[in-house]
């Protein structure tokens, strides 16, 4: 498609490299002008639809009855360009000094190169087996350029803060962004992921159970054993030591029976890893003069409906009022990363934030509860059914423009003051 405009363009003005260099830029400078107008039309065309969520239980049927590349192939040429349109138009509603970052750019330049390698494939038949096999290429190296986008992004964030500081309005907006946009990036990863691990013949499933990246029979307390020692091992390299597991669980559906449900392992492993970090963390930085450490204690529950684990530690917790900032991508209680010396247990403070749209991804969602002077108990909610377990996606529409356009107004509730009001000034003369 627009790939080879400009050689047609170019070919019928009969200007060839020995011509004018003059000449040759004016020409090339107004055929990439027509390109670019070209591809915002493309962006404005796929952002007018909104996405079409998937149920775990779609994914699953596809991808055990009825998998056909063919209609997969279909499905996506069509659906990531209008995940991929609907970030675009978000990105340039951001302030103008963070989107000239050259992080942000960076990210911008990613997500357009993205969109142009899928509309290459919008002309192309699903009959040739050639075609099917340069798309799941294509998907792949979509999914590569895409794995700094979140570490990239932050870099941005981290600049324009430093730069330019963070009002509360400002502040609001980028959070709204954010969470959108890295949500967006973990549906789209989940697209490709289904459909390079189910048809690329070359790629075995992680386990006999799995269908893509999705596991039918997904033990949950071995996800959870496994994002411990994980953090563990990273806990004792830097600390020196560990706070120990206390795991139990309740199925209340089937009592002899072990908790399994149909979920992505690796999206509920990213969740508990942050949370055992977190937890190991607060606890020795709270206990570092005892001679031992309390435990973390985890409870997972199966019921009818939701799957709840709940990860409590004795790690002194945190003033309720600071529970928002911790969620914030403004803000991270982390030290930043060094080169120098890196480490495991901090980073740009996302963890919190992204693993939490890694569980509202399907509906679930995940909260903290801390008791200051005591500790913190973590709760990720899940739902246990895969007909309920539908994608949450952002639309980019009039209703999303408004957030990014809301002018900050006078509170409808009293902001309570630092300073005691004076009743004296109120006294009544004698």
């Amino acid at each position: 498609m627009c790939k080879n405009a400009d050689f047609k363009e170019l070919s019928s003005t009969g200007v060839s490299r020995q011509d004018s260099p003059r000449l040759t830029r004016e020409l090339h400078a107004r055929i990439y002008g027509k390109l670019l107008y070209g591809f915002v039309l493309h962006i404005d065309y796929y952002a007018k639809f909104s996405p079409s969520p998937l149920s775990m239980k779609q994914f699953l049927d596809f991808g055990s009855t009825n998998a056909c590349e063919k209609t997969s192939f279909a499905f996506l040429k069509q659906e990531l360009p209008v995940r991929l349109s609907n970030s675009l138009k978000e990105i340039n509603l951001l302030p103008d000094q963070l989107i000239m970052t050259q992080s942000v750019q960076l990210v911008h330049s990613w997500f357009i190169q993205s969109l142009m390698d899928i509309l290459e494939f919008q002309d192309k038949s699903p009959n040739d087996p050639k075609v099917l096999a340069e798309f799941v290429d294509t998907l792949v190296t979509i999914r590569n350029r895409h794995n700094d986008v979140v570490p990239t992004l932050a870099q941005g964030i981290i600049e324009y803060r430093d730069a330019f500081g963070a009002d509360p309005l400002t502040s609001q907006n980028i959070q709204y962004f954010l969470d959108r946009f890295y949500m967006n990036r973990i549906s789209m990863r989940m697209l490709i992921n289904q459909h390079t691990l189910i048809f690329d013949g070359s790629t075995k499933p992680g386990h006999p159970s799995s269908i893509g990246c999705i596991d039918s029979c997904c033990d949950v307390t071995n996800v959870i054993s496994d994002a411990y020692e994980c953090a563990k091992m990273l806990c004792e390299q830097y600390y020196l030591g560990s706070p120990e597991l206390e795991l139990r669980e309740i199925n209340a559906k089937n009592k002899s029976q072990p908790i399994e449900i149909s979920y992505v392992p690796s999206h509920l492993y990213h969740m508990a890893f942050e949370l055992f970090k977190n937890a190991m963390r607060a606890t020795i930085e709270t206990h570092e003069t005892s001679s031992t450490l309390p435990p973390i204690k985890v409870m997972v529950a199966l019921g009818g409906e939701d799957l709840s684990i709940k990860i409590s530690d004795r790690g002194g917790g945190v003033p309720f009022r600071k529970i928002d900032r911790l969620f914030s991508y403004m803000y991270s209680t982390a030290p930043r990363p060094t080169i120098v010396k890196p480490i495991p247990q901090a980073g740009f403070g996302y963890g919190l934030p992204t693993s939490r749209l890694y569980a509202r991804y399907f509906q679930g969602d995940l909260q903290l509860y801390p008791m200051e002077g005591y500790g913190t108990d973590a709760v990720i909610q899940l739902k246990a059914l895969s007909t309920d377990s539908v994608e949450k996606l952002p639309v980019f529409n009039q209703t999303a423009l408004r957030h990014y356009k809301f002018n900050q107004e006078a509170d409808d509730w009293c902001v309570p003051s630092k300073e005691p009001l004076n009743l004296a000034a109120y006294k009544v003369a004698k």
